[in-house]
């Protein structure tokens, strides 16, 4: 089980893997098991932004355990949380808006 960082800019948090743009995300998606999922809006000119990226995790029937929106773009936020909120399964939890430094610390530490 991975918790997975998707990000075209960010540092990568301590013990996430870390996926740099929408292709990679839903490769280790597909692959992987996950837990913790994060995602960003804008990645970058010419590049899926997080929308797509979320329109494809529901097509694909794609699941992590918890998904947490890091973007600092509202609209990209808004757009992203109201797509999986109406389309996950009620076991996959969904939240507007960034992981809390306590999970972030457990899953650096190996806790979660």
């Amino acid at each position: 089980m991975i918790h997975l960082y998707l990000d075209d800019w960010r540092p990568n948090p301590k013990g996430f893997t870390l996926a740099r743009n929408g292709e990679e995300c839903l490769l280790l998606l597909r692959e992987c098991e996950v837990d913790v999922l994060s995602l960003d809006y804008e990645l970058g000119h010419g590049q899926m932004n997080g929308g797509e990226v979320v329109s494809a995790i529901i097509s694909e029937g794609l699941r992590a355990k918890e998904i947490y929106l890091h973007t600092s773009s509202p609209s990209g936020r808004r757009v992203m949380y109201e797509l999986l909120y109406k389309h996950m399964p009620e076991e996959v939890i969904v939240h507007n808006g960034p992981m809390p430094d306590e999970l972030r610390a457990a899953v650096a530490k190996g806790e979660r």
